[in-house]
């Protein structure tokens, strides 16, 4: 259930207003472009929202192509929450909840709810992950891997705020929370005096005539897509208890969301109206993280983007809108992309045409010298001990006490293994050595390295001279409105994005950089004469191209 809508880890960047009118044709052709042998095998079913609707479905292998239209349901994960901001605003418009009542007013009696310094966690704090309450609540037992929220209870959801010690006012910090929305949805479905299933039902569903979407069992004659792993596997389908299910779980076909992405551009009026512009407003600016109901919230040349993605444990989705330019994204995939940077820079290049299109992430072979620099023992966050090897021109990862798996790399940089579903994101350090990120399970864990390896050609080439720092410095722009600027200071290397700190970059081998802090890498870019003339940005899993000014 991510939320995760970075396309560049360095910055935000502000969008423009190139936003080219599509027909079917030509957003078929875009999503191609993005998709065709991409070696998770998703297929994506995409709309824009603008004077007209266009729609696509389109899939990474058309031989393998999956029986999906717009009218099939798919688990839209996260995306999920702002429906139920929309029912909360609901009932604060009626006077039976309000941003600034305290959580603790609407537990169940005896529930041990945390504070700070007296100050408590209300409401706006739930729907803006500004509560300071942990991702996950801490009692939740996941016996099934696949379904990992099907058994939560009330006991356990509740029960958890006895484990919380905030270590800062509610309000004063950002960070995503599952655990807070499920409280939400919870608290919504009891002061509404009706199941959740039903409330969103009567309440959203049926004024936006969104008639494939539902919560809980699907109404026939309802199509519901089939989730998928990276691998090309098929996938449990995720389950909620009906109160928690404003978290994630909905399932929605992509005409149904199209309705639902009208409505919040003011193009399908209903009686929701007044609620769906109340959650568009923002509530807070925290961390550089702004937020309204549920929204995360960017600027446009035009005025605002507001934004979320989901993720479950099968699926992918995003829906984006820029209200003031009257356009609007929908992207559904039948395969969990989160590990892979989600759906966010293919629903940011639909907003606007000149943000650049990701490519398909396609098999490749990896270089020899990143293999050579993995090798070794490492540690995950959480003490699991993992040795990576190499074995007829692959890597090999095998956790202590398991069995080894071979990895395959893709086009975007990072190795994933081909026998279950995860991501090993390699991260080169100031030294020259490697360590690395491993995603698995909606879990992100860096790795540390257990033994010392030396790296005497990255540390022979930490010392440049003047005349070889002298070669880098120009503006760089990676995307519109955004430049990288590379400059010399008290002979040391660094860069700026726009309207960002500068960061110092160290060299690690002939024209590589890495900003260890952010988890960049910068590659520059010579001509046949030696002149640098560009930059190659890998962060995130993602690569952005800079041709000097």
């Amino acid at each position: 259930m991510n939320h995760s809508f970075g396309f560049l880890l360095l910055s935000t960047a502000v969008l423009g207003v190139g936003a080219p009118r599509l027909d079917d044709a030509a957003l078929r052709s875009i999503l191609h472009q993005r998709l065709d042998g991409d070696r998770t095998g998703a297929c994506f079913a995409a709309a824009v929202i603008d004077q007209t609707v266009t729609r696509a479905v389109v899939c990474a292998n058309a031989k393998q192509a999956r029986t999906i239209d717009t009218g099939t349901a798919f688990e839209i994960g996260s995306v999920s929450k702002t429906m139920t901001a929309a029912l909360a605003a609901g009932l604060i418009a009626e006077g039976k909840l309000a941003l600034d009542d305290p959580l603790s007013k609407h537990v169940p009696e005896g529930t041990k709810v945390p504070g700070f310094d007296g100050q408590p966690i209300r409401i706006r704090h739930l729907m803006t992950h500004t509560s300071g309450l942990p991702a996950l609540p801490s009692k939740l037992v996941m016996t099934d891997l696949e379904d990992p929220y099907a058994a939560l209870t009330d006991k356990q959801l509740y029960g958890s705020l006895g484990d919380v010690a905030l270590t800062a006012a509610p309000g004063s910090t950002f960070s995503y929370s599952n655990f807070a929305v499920m409280l939400l949805s919870d608290i919504v479905a009891r002061r509404s005096g009706k199941p959740f299933d039903r409330l969103i039902a009567e309440q959203l569903f049926i004024p936006l005539e969104m008639r494939n979407s539902f919560v809980g069992k699907a109404p026939k004659p309802t199509r519901v897509a089939v989730g998928h792993l990276q691998t090309g596997a098929k996938t449990s389908a995720w389950n909620f208890p009906p109160n928690y299910a404003g978290v994630g779980g909905v399932r929605a076909s992509l005409d149904d969301m199209v309705h639902y992405v009208e409505a919040q551009l003011g193009k399908r009026h209903s009686v929701l109206d007044a609620a769906i512009a109340a959650t568009q407003e923002q509530l807070a600016d925290v961390q550089g993280s702004r937020v309204a109901m549920n929204w995360m919230l960017m600027d446009s040349a035009t005025g605002t983007v507001h934004a979320h993605e989901g993720g479950t444990g099968g699926f992918s989705s995003l829906v984006a809108f820029d209200r003031k330019k009257g356009r609007g994204v929908v992207i559904l995939s039948d395969t969990a992309l989160t590990a892979v940077g989600g759906l966010g820079r293919l629903g940011m290049h639909l907003l606007d045409g000149s943000i650049p299109l990701e490519s398909p992430r396609r098999a490749v072979a990896a270089d020899a010298d990143l293999l050579a620099g993995l090798i070794g023992d490492f540690v995950l966050e959480g003490g699991m001990k993992v040795k990576l090897s190499r074995e007829r021109g692959a890597l090999v990862i095998q956790a202590e006490g398991q069995q080894a798996n071979t990895m395959g790399f893709d086009s975007a940089g990072d190795f994933y293994p081909l026998q279950f579903d995860a991501l090993l994101r390699p991260k080169r350090l100031s030294d020259g050595t490697y360590s690395f990120t491993w995603f698995q399970s909606g879990a992100a864990m860096a790795a540390r390295r257990t033994e010392s390896v030396a790296s005497p050609k990255a540390k022979k080439l930490l010392a440049l001279s003047d005349e070889q720092r002298a070669a880098y410095p120009g503006d760089y722009p990676l995307m519109p409105d955004f430049v990288l600027a590379v400059m010399v200071d008290a002979g040391k290397l660094f860069v700026q994005g726009t309207g960002q700190s500068r960061i110092e970059v160290e060299p690690v081998d002939k024209d590589v950089f890495v900003a260890e802090s952010v988890g960049a890498e910068i590659v520059f870019e010579r001509d046949d004469a030696g002149k640098v003339i560009a930059l190659v940005l890998h962060q995130g899993g993602q690569k952005l191209r800079g041709v000097r000014q």
